[in-house]
């Protein structure tokens, strides 16, 4: 979290998360005693386009910031625009797109989940 708010994002915790905010992204680290982070959770809000590009432009810093070795998660992400849903592995993370259109809250949420984890690895 500390290089996340480094990096310009405002960060709070509730119960579970430490959420990170810039603009209109924000990033979800689920919090406990793991060796890494068992999730996280990008999510832009607003029209589909702005906020898939918003994701993609942050991307590669986020997954560096959050030391998450899996660089082609990036690319990946952007061959992956104008599909509502998308889910792809990558080394131990399992990376799952949704593109919410017709919503109260439209936007577009990546989750990156360790495969590794195998206790208290979901929020409750």
């Amino acid at each position: 979290m500390s290089a996340l708010k480094t990096d310009g994002y405002d960060c709070t915790t509730d119960v579970a998360y430490a959420v990170c905010r810039k603009g209109i992204t924000s990033i979800g680290v689920l919090t406990g005693t793991h060796p890494r982070p068992p999730v996280l959770s990008v999510q832009a809000s607003g029209q589909v386009d702005v906020a898939w590009g918003e994701i993609s432009n942050s991307l590669p810093r986020i997954l560096e910031l959050a030391h998450v070795n899996q660089p082609e998660i990036a690319g990946w992400f952007d061959q992956q625009k104008g599909k509502p849903i998308a889910q792809q592995a990558f080394g131990d993370w399992l990376v799952d797109i949704s593109a919410e259109v017709d919503t109260e809250e439209p936007g577009v949420h990546l989750t990156l989940t360790d495969k590794l984890c195998k206790t208290n690895c979901q929020a409750e």
